[in-house]
């Protein structure tokens, strides 16, 4: 069973930093490109940040770059998206995945999501 677990989240004021981590079981995240997305009251779910199997390569969404960073540590098989300089707008649950240029999961799965809150 594939699995995703989200961890890191919390209540911050504007300005604040937050790390989220992501683990995986039932396959070998290092092995597979990943994926932050959010999804927020309302809203649709949005891709935020996107890094290529061995964390060469980053992608992001126009709202977050320069503020958001996602690594990989591939030999603890761990994601992580490191969130500073956090706006209210970034207020959502995010969460982990494995996409495809074809679909937000590959595994068409999705974890419980961490909630981030950001007010003052």
């Amino acid at each position: 069973q594939v699995q995703f677990v989200e961890s890191g989240g919390g209540l911050v004021q504007p300005g604040g930093s937050l790390r989220l981590s992501c683990e995986a079981s039932g396959f070998t995240l290092s092995m597979h490109p990943a994926s932050w997305s959010r999804q927020a009251p309302g809203k649709e779910r949005e891709l935020v940040a996107w890094i290529s199997i061995f964390g060469g390569e980053t992608k992001y969404v126009d709202s977050v770059k320069g503020r958001f960073t996602i690594f990989r540590d591939n030999g603890a098989d761990m994601v992580y998206l490191q969130m500073n300089d956090l706006k209210p707008e970034d207020t959502a649950v995010y969460y982990c995945n494995v996409p495809s240029d074809s679909r937000p999961s590959v595994f068409n799965s999705w974890g419980q999501g961490t909630q981030v809150t950001v007010s003052s």
